[in-house]
């Protein structure tokens, strides 16, 4: 059975339309007559968590069926729940096979290298076989995850069914066609003499059995200065293993380098050996944790950010005594309300008008040209039990305290529970990592990448500084010790400086923020 799919233009897309579309669209038959009043397929590659993501618009044919003589039926695969997702883990399974499914049910939870999220059924119907179980870990975009049929009775169908791996789905072109067998060489021709001489033709020299030899992306030639297209993933293990990007054949059809096609790169020169695990001391006790997606992610873009990113680091000690007495008088107003400020606020408030200021520190590296952005969106770090995730206060420089302080319970909330959307922590255009809660007083961040700063803020503490106007000569004064980590191919030392001192200014003088 084939059917019409309409693929619209990235988006949100809500149910309301969705209902139109069945509506508006037919099904095809096989001879291209048109059958009215039946369901429009949704693409069930790209339905993603409480909304859907469409791919660039188009309308062609999808079959459903499956090898044998198997009722008509929906395969689901694994989507990609972010950008950097390459693996998901099936926490658990909301429905049970043989249940029926809603529009707007939730199927499963899947467990992202971000957070945990839960998948919407992708159609309405009755579920009828899981293939992956719940707890299975490292599942493969792609990966069939269960089937839906339309009518109760095909469930039974379904029960012995397994899945051989030919039924995944993904988002690549089509597979290539079966490689010819390799002919073996023609022997050599027999020399030509007379007749009257008898002679033996020489035996045919005996083939010789090469190895196998991988099957590997060959490398390529590209044109200086031509930019190359690659999965994060991809470029966190070619770095790792001393790689150029340019070498390497993509092997889909959009042209972008993905992990499988690094790996038979490596396969196809000399192989590393790994690094030799340390033996634990006698007697010594231990225990290995296994790596989640969220620690795995953390510790790939990390490693990449150190080793691709030229670091450098500003320092610089910020008076806190205003602030904090603003603050007192402003929780006393706002007591009634039950809205109670902290300094972190002030600190992202201070650092979203320091980016206003100088938006060249509000920028990214992009690889080819650098994007300065026109909104200023903070990024936030919160530590969770899975490891650390930068939540989004979007627009933070047009915000006010309250807003801001809001924003930052909720995200924060959310970001423990693991119950963030994509849209809630992808993206940003500065970080602010504060660990002064903890008594640190100073420390240097690692960059977010592609952005070009973060900034790294310590406690505050009594210091003596220095003050003309007093008869001692000095002063008691809180101080706060913040340090700049930038990216020395966005933003030079002086430009820097030049956010580290408005940032200084607007939190020395807070009343400054208001105009």
């Amino acid at each position: 059975m084939f059917q019409t799919v309409c693929r619209l233009p990235c988006g949100v897309v809500s149910r309301t339309t969705l209902r139109t579309l069945r509506r508006t669209f037919v099904r095809c038959s096989v001879d291209g007559q048109l059958q009215a009043n039946l369901p429009l397929s949704r693409t069930l590659f790209t339905n993603s968590v409480h909304h859907r993501l469409l791919p660039v618009a188009s309308v062609h044919k999808h079959r459903f069926y499956s090898n044998g003589n198997l009722p008509d039926h929906y395969k689901v695969a694994l989507p990609a729940l972010s950008p950097t997702m390459e693996m998901g883990t099936i926490v658990n399974w909301e429905k049970k096979e043989g249940d029926q499914l809603n529009e707007g049910d939730l199927l499963c939870e899947i467990e992202t290298d971000k957070a945990t999220m839960g998948f919407e059924t992708p159609e309405e119907g009755y579920l009828a076989k899981i293939l992956i179980p719940a707890g299975s870990k490292d599942v493969s975009i792609g990966k069939l995850l269960c089937i839906i049929v339309n009518q109760e009775e095909d469930v039974a169908a379904f029960k012995d069914f397994v899945d051989d791996g030919s039924s995944d789905l993904n988002m690549s072109s089509a597979p290539p066609p079966p490689s010819e067998p390799v002919k073996p060489p023609p022997p050599p021709p027999q020399a030509t003499v007379p007749r009257s001489v008898p002679t033996m033709a020489p035996p045919p020299p005996s083939p010789i059995s090469a190895p196998p030899s991988p099957v590997v992306s060959p490398s390529v030639t590209r044109p200086p200065g031509e930019r190359v297209f690659a999965s994060p993933f991809a470029k966190t293990v070619a770095a790792e293993r001393g790689i150029e990007l340019s070498q390497i054949q993509a092997s889909g059809e959009d042209g972008v380098i993905r992990v499988s096609d690094v790996e038979k790169f490596i396969a196809s020169g000399p192989m590393m050996a790994p690094p030799p695990v340390a033996a634990p001391a006698p007697g010594a006790t231990f225990v290995d944790i296994p790596l989640t997606n969220m620690r795995q992610v953390i510790a790939k873009r990390l490693l990449t950010s150190k080793q691709t990113i030229p670091h450098y680091y500003l320092s610089i000690d910020t008076e806190m005594d205003k602030v904090l007495s603003l603050r007192a008088d402003l929780n006393k107003t706002l007591e009634k309300e039950n809205v109670k400020l902290s300094v972190n606020d002030f600190i992202i408030k201070a650092a979203a008008l320091a980016c206003r200021k100088i938006p060249q520190a509000n920028s990214a590296w992009m690889d080819t040209f650098v994007r300065q952005f026109k909104n200023v969106d903070i990024n936030v770090a919160v530590s969770t039990e899975g490891g650390l995730i930068t939540p989004i206060v979007y627009s933070a420089d047009k915000k006010g305290l309250v807003s801001i302080t809001a924003d930052v319970a909720i995200l924060a909330e959310k970001a423990r529970q693991g119950k963030l959307q994509p849209q809630e922590f992808q993206g940003g255009t500065f970080t602010i990592s504060n660990l002064g809660m903890f008594g640190i007083k100073n420390f240097s961040a690692v960059i977010n990448p592609p952005q070009a700063c973060i900034l790294a803020v310590g406690m505050s503490e009594k210091r003596l500084v220095p003050d003309e106007a007093c008869e001692k000569g000095y002063r008691t004064a809180q101080v706060m010790s913040v340090t700049l980590s930038c990216d020395h191919r966005v933003v030079d030392g002086a430009v820097g400086a030049q956010w580290l001192s408005e940032f200084k200014r607007f939190l020395e003088k807070p009343q400054t923020m208001l105009l």
